[in-house]
């Protein structure tokens, strides 16, 4: 899957939040000053020949629909940064986190949280 612009992720995260849109939908979705209607239809080209956007065609119109969820793309980039500055390690990405972000007790023990469950989980599966 081919990583995406900063323009692109941007138009997609409207998508995702639209769930499914016309072009002028998107635009309406940009803050002032809006980018011009000709530039996010580009990129809604190259976004369904990258394969991130399916669509519909209404007579002259297309409905463009997300080919790819929003938790799927996130996986993957999340990989990927983790692949590139962490060589592949969860833990060195953890401990990166927990360095270098202000977080408090109660976010701590929410994540200390979720790892203690998703540890019994995978006790139970081997069990």
């Amino acid at each position: 899957m081919n990583e995406l612009t900063k323009a692109e992720e941007q138009v997609m995260q409207y998508v995702w939040k639209l769930e499914k849109a016309f072009l002028k939908d998107i635009v309406d979705q940009f803050p002032e000053p809006k980018p011009a209607y000709t530039t996010i239809s580009t990129v809604v080209r190259v976004l369904v020949r990258k394969k991130y956007l399916n669509f519909e065609t209404y007579g002259k119109v297309r409905q463009y629909s997300p080919a790819v969820s929003k938790d799927v793309y996130f996986q993957r980039h999340m990989k990927q940064v983790i692949g590139s500055f962490f060589n592949g390690s969860v833990s060195k990405f953890t401990s990166f986190f927990t360095d270098h972000e202000d977080m408090n007790v109660t976010e701590l023990e929410k994540i200390k949280q979720m790892i203690e469950e998703k540890i019994n989980t995978l006790k139970e599966k081997n069990d």
